[in-house]
């Protein structure tokens, strides 16, 4: 691949009218690692180890290369700040989550509880304490209900009773007036006999 791409660098170069580019504007415009390959290709070689390179080619990497890495060192200092301003906005996510997290709990404690006659109650308790006041109370009125039911049924008794004592005294008094009309009208007989 780098072969590849060495030859494709080479003909760039070698053919200057083709593509109207002289070999400092190729320097200029290609990437660094472009720059050395064509740098390499264009130096003369003095021996295997050894290569002639120009110095107005060397100045214009060099430049290049410190270009580079000033752009670099802007790029990395705005990301610099870029992660100091993103752990700062962290930082203050992460309090709004605490604080957003202890006012659930409030919230969630305030709805987990009720407030009867000024005390405090789980709504569980709250519940029992209601049902347990419903059965209660149901109860009661059952008893109640079962008390006046046994009122009404010996009142009744208790007035048909009366009603057959009263009938009872009546009869008596019927017979008892009876006897004593007859014992008077026995009497006047028996006056009336003497007298005669």
């Amino acid at each position: 691949m780098t072969r590849l791409l060495a030859i494709i660098l080479f003909f760039w170069v070698l053919v200057p009218s083709v593509s109207g580019q002289t070999l400092q504007q190729k320097l200029m415009t290609s990437s660094l690692d472009s720059q050395f390959v064509v740098l390499n290709l264009q130096s003369r070689s003095q021996d295997k180890d050894f290569k002639i390179i120009r110095k107005t080619n060397l100045d214009i990497i060099r430049k290049n290369v410190r270009d580079s890495l000033n752009t670099y060192k802007k790029q990395i200092a705005t990301l610099r700040g870029d992660a100091s301003s993103s752990e700062g906005n962290i930082l203050g996510l992460q309090d709004s989550v605490k604080s957003l997290s202890a006012a659930l709990s409030a919230e969630q404690q305030k709805t987990d509880s009720i407030s009867f006659l000024g005390i405090q109650f789980s709504k569980s308790s709250y519940h029992t304490m209601v049902w347990v006041i419903i059965i209660v109370l149901a109860a009661a009125l059952f008893g109640i209900l079962a008390a006046f039911r046994k009122a009404k049924v010996d009142t009744t008794e208790s007035k048909n009773t009366v009603d057959e004592l009263q009938e009872e005294l009546q009869t008596l008094r019927k017979k008892s007036m009876e006897r004593e009309q007859l014992l008077k009208r026995q009497l006047l007989d028996e006056q009336l006999k003497r007298n005669s």
